[in-house]
């Protein structure tokens, strides 16, 4: 393990309209604590704290969650401020520019929840040796459920510590997901990836040349504020902003995947963060005063208010701040489309 030096990098972005009302877009959900003390930025930093596997954490964000950061980041973390929301591809890019070509690169989300740090630490060392022999490396995620929220990764023939990639598969509706579960070999598509900086940007070049040159020029013309990196923002609010699966990892030949069994959850709705916490013997979660009477799997977050909820399954009511929701669980990935969800 020594031998390997891992930089992560931690993506913030997000306008947090899915975990509505709790979540803002002046303070969406990776800079709230949403399972346990720790907000999820700051238990993405625990995970990869700087020790003889990880180097100096980089996070990527943008300016409107730089009080966030400084608030929460650990006084050792580089910071890049994207001019503009680019998607992950450019801003993965970005922090592969200031990186050493042979630096291996573990790019993480600022914002899921990963249950059993030990499991995520093997999966990054296992996904850096693919990625030191310039393997592209997306964890895959064990698949308990036939879930139609995620992308999926078909793997392919072994390779050491992980497995090729067959083939990247867009989020599928019900039936699919469940003869992916039954047939087996499919995992989630975690978005968490590990590259050596040159590789990635080779291959980015490779595949979107105007925005490998557009990234270039916005780091050869960018500038320093104390432990912020500023790039030029010309050049890069040019860029046609693009993800990471669709510019480099679905057109890549080099594509692999590692598996990665950690209790992981991108908490990408009330009914995920549900499921992350810990309930009663028949699934209630409750925050705030609440009483719950002949009810299964029912959350209630209240920042004040008290809430009572009687004979039902399979709901979500949250108080926040003035504002209420309330929501069958299958409804919660509907949060987002919410009027009061946009303009907050």
């Amino acid at each position: 393990m020594a031998e390997l030096q891992i930089h992560p990098v931690i993506l913030c972005g997000g306008s947090g309209t899915r975990l509505w009302p709790r979540s803002r877009a002046t303070k969406p959900k990776p800079f709230l604590p949403l399972v346990g003390e720790r907000t999820l930025f700051e238990a993405t930093l625990d995970r990869c704290r700087r020790d003889e596997l990880f180097a100096q954490p980089i996070v990527v964000a943008g300016s409107a969650h730089l009080a966030h950061i400084a608030e929460q980041a650990s006084a050792d973390a580089a910071i890049i401020v994207e001019p503009a929301a680019k998607n992950t591809a450019p801003a993965i890019a970005l922090a592969a520019a200031m990186l050493p070509e042979s630096a291996l690169m573990l790019v993480c989300p600022s914002d899921h929840h990963i249950a059993d740090t030990g499991a995520f630490a093997r999966a990054a060392e296992a996904a850096a040796r693919l990625a030191a022999d310039d393997w592209l490396v997306a964890f895959g995620i064990a698949a308990d459920r036939p879930e139609t929220g995620y992308g999926y990764i078909l793997r392919g023939e072994p390779v050491a510590g992980g497995h090729t990639v067959a083939r990247f598969v867009e989020k599928p509706d019900r039936a699919t997901a469940e003869r992916f579960l039954d047939e087996g070999g499919y995992s989630w598509n975690g978005g968490i990836f590990a590259f050596r900086a040159g590789a990635y940007l080779a291959e980015l070049a490779r595949h979107r040349p105007e925005m490998a040159d557009a990234v270039a020029r916005a780091v050869a013309g960018g500038r320093y504020e104390g432990r912020e990196f500023h790039p030029a923002a010309k050049p890069f609010t040019e860029i046609a902003g693009e993800s990471v699966d669709y510019a480099v990892m679905e057109n890549t030949a080099r594509a692999a995947v590692v598996p990665a069994s950690m209790g992981w959850s991108d908490i990408g709705n009330w009914e995920a963060l549900r499921d992350a916490r810990s309930g009663d013997e028949v699934g209630n979660r409750t925050t705030g005063p609440a009483e719950i009477v002949d009810c299964r799997n029912v959350l209630v977050e209240t920042d004040g208010p008290r809430v009572s909820v009687i004979g039902l399954e399979d709901v979500i009511v949250v108080v926040d701040k003035g504002e209420v929701l309330v929501t069958s669980a299958a409804g919660a990935q509907k949060v987002g489309k919410l009027t009061g969800a946009a303009n907050q």
